[in-house]
């Protein structure tokens, strides 16, 4: 069998188009795996994501040839490997659970990915606390006079590194407008979920004094609008009166790592699809 693909498209509802992509695929001999679709009614819009072994041609020459129709249905759409590692680059600052977690998934091969920088806003001692092997790592200090340069230091690397994803796996800045539009659709962050509800320093002491009895994290694509971004993937967990601030702090820390890895999973799988201000997320 050949190397799998992956075709995703988006487009107006219209009839006919789960039969024509079929068709489409089926006449050029290829074997589809595993396909899902979903119209939004909301949007009138429709959402398809197929998996198939494109036995007897290549991606170029499918690319060429589906051109015609997704002109037809003036369609979003893309065709790309399945197993090929994403490129991405993960930014941290001075707390490394998420980046321990994705580096671990990614070593085990639980991750499709392929780490090719690591950044911070903090020198590599203060920043990390694990072996990060040969991966580059870059300080880049952000203060609010140098936060231009930095930013443009940053998408130098991204540039230089081929990089398809930014990952936010608790990088404590804020990105610019500008940064938010250059990495769109390709910077995912990471956050607890008591937002808009306590802002600031420490909020899961702020949550603790509040008595809450739910905490949670969400993972988003990031945007201009701080923190809300379309949602990829979202967990919660109980907390009782019993729980301190601390306990809080470390139940935060492990639904973060687990909701961030399950966004990069989804994006690398070719599984998340923009729908405006939310996502269409075709798990498997």
């Amino acid at each position: 069998m050949s190397d799998p693909l992956v075709l995703t498209l988006d487009c107006a509802d219209q009839t006919g188009i789960t039969a024509k992509v079929t068709a489409f695929l089926f006449e050029r001999g290829c074997n589809i795996l595993d396909a899902q679709q979903f119209r939004d009614e909301t949007s009138d819009r429709f959402f398809m994501r197929v998996a198939f072994d494109p036995t007897g041609t290549t991606a170029d020459q499918l690319r060429a040839s589906f051109t015609k129709l997704a002109s037809e249905y003036a369609m979003e759409w893309k065709i790309v490997s399945q197993d090929r590692p994403r490129r991405v680059i993960i930014m941290i600052s001075k707390g490394d659970h998420c980046l321990v977690d994705l580096l671990y998934r990614y070593r085990v091969g639980e991750l499709n990915i392929e780490p090719v920088a690591v950044v911070s806003n903090h020198p590599r001692d203060v920043a990390i606390r694990t072996d990060i092997g040969d991966i580059p790592f870059y300080h880049v200090p952000v203060t609010k006079e140098t936060k231009p340069q930095a930013e443009a230091r940053v998408r130098a690397i991204a540039e230089e590194a081929q990089a398809e994803l930014v990952v936010l796996a608790r990088y404590m800045q804020i990105f610019s407008d500008e940064q938010s539009a250059h990495f769109a659709g390709r910077c995912i962050n990471i956050h607890h979920s008591f937002l808009p509800g306590f802002k600031g320093a420490r909020p899961y002491h702020q949550a603790h004094e509040r008595g809450v009895k739910i905490i949670g994290a969400t993972a988003h694509f990031v945007t201009a609008d701080l923190d809300e971004g379309p949602i990829i993937h979202q967990d919660v967990e109980r907390i009782t009166h019993a729980d301190e601030p601390a306990d809080l702090v470390r139940k935060g820390r492990d639904i973060e790592r687990r909701v961030l890895a399950e966004a990069v999973r989804l994006f690398a799988g070719e599984r998340v699809l923009m729908n405006g201000n939310r996502t269409v997320v075709f798990r498997g």
